[in-house]
């Protein structure tokens, strides 16, 4: 008696498919980086169909987004300077703000900040990532000169803040009301994003 043959084709998903995308696909970022890595690659690593990880995934950026748990769309910020640049910091600050008050979502970027703080091949993944999709783009949106420059001083106030209040707890900063914190962060981001 012979075995059934095996149907060609994708692997069909079980249970736990989605979770061996996600494992595979943390390792080739974490080998190859952002760019180098692909979607074909991440599914040979996990023995899937390419199909199978678009399915879960949709594409290579929601992925990455996925395999760090990373809360923020880079897409969703940059469509925040779109609106009137006069308060496009104001805007930026209070998107921050609400992430970060987000129990989950701040477990997340506290997680992704400490491991780019103290891992350089993760700091390099996450520049790699986040220059073409979040940097490059909202430079272009704000315009000006040193676009490029300014949108990165942002984003360091922005992690500054994050290194201030949640993970080292430096006061009176980690005590200040959201609404405190959007109506200083705001006119910082703001001279920063005014082209």
């Amino acid at each position: 008696m012979t075995a059934p043959a095996k149907r060609p084709g994708r692997r069909p998903g079980s249970a736990d498919t989605r979770g061996e995308i996600l494992d595979a696909a943390r390792a080739e970022f974490a080998s190859r980086g952002y760019e180098k890595t692909t979607v074909r690659g991440i599914a040979r690593a996990a023995g899937v169909d390419p199909a199978l990880v678009h399915h879960y995934f949709g594409s290579k950026e929601q992925v990455f987004l996925s395999a760090l748990e990373f809360p923020v769309d880079p897409a969703a910020v940059v469509e925040l300077a779109s609106g009137d640049p006069s308060d496009v910091g104001e805007r930026l600050a209070r998107y921050v703000v609400a992430l970060w008050e987000v129990p989950q979502a701040r477990e997340r970027l506290l997680a992704v900040v400490r491991s780019v703080a103290s891992n350089e091949e993760m700091a390099a993944l996450v520049r790699g990532f986040a220059r073409p999709r979040l940097v490059v783009p909202l430079a272009s949106r704000i315009g000006g000169p040193d676009a490029e420059a300014r949108v990165e001083m942002a984003l360091a106030q922005i992690i500054g803040l994050a290194m201030a209040r949640y993970v080292i707890g430096v006061e009176p900063v980690a005590s200040l009301s959201g609404e405190e914190i959007v109506g200083l962060l705001g006119p910082a981001l703001q001279r920063l994003l005014s082209p």
